[in-house]
């Protein structure tokens, strides 16, 4: 067992880890996303989980350890397959989508790992940066397709041609 103020600082940032996970999760929730509060949060959770496994639950925050980067290589290869899980790319159209849950599922992840590491204002950075980058993101998407919509069919054939060089 855990010594009792270092088992309090362990459990304090999981829980951090799990509110940051939450509160990415929100957003992903409020838009019908495929993954939520509770897959981001577990995600998060388990980022932090094993970084301080590595860490060998250590209150010294920044360790350079190897076995903390090879963790953390690990979290970040897994991630990547679990996001490629919500990659979709519709057949006959030039659309993908997924992508940006894809993302935050990584970098959901990485903030995880912040936690672990019990350095506070990193997280709380990250997590705000994620959120306006994905409210202000879906505002401006909006924007773009709706002028795209606007256009007659031969500007956007210009304009496809244009990508396609």
């Amino acid at each position: 067992m855990l010594p009792l103020p270092l088992f309090t600082d362990t459990v304090f940032r999981m829980l951090c880890a799990v509110l940051v996970g939450c509160l990415i999760g929100v957003d992903r929730d409020l838009h019908g996303k495929p993954t939520g509060m509770k897959t981001l949060r577990l995600v998060s959770l388990g980022a932090c989980i094993a970084t301080m496994c590595a860490m060998n639950f250590s209150a010294v925050t920044l360790n350079a350890s190897t076995d903390v980067s090879r963790v953390v290589q690990g979290i970040v290869t897994g991630i990547g397959f679990l996001g490629a899980g919500v990659i979709l790319k519709h057949p006959g159209k030039r659309r993908i989508r997924g992508l940006t849950t894809a993302a935050s599922i990584w970098v959901t992840a990485a903030v995880g790992i912040l936690c672990s590491m019990g350095v506070w204002g990193l997280p709380l950075a990250a997590t705000i940066l994620l959120i306006l980058l994905l409210l202000i993101g879906r505002t401006v998407e909006k924007y773009l397709l709706r002028r795209w919509e606007r256009k007659t069919e031969e500007e956007r054939a210009r304009s496809a041609d244009v990508e396609d060089q």
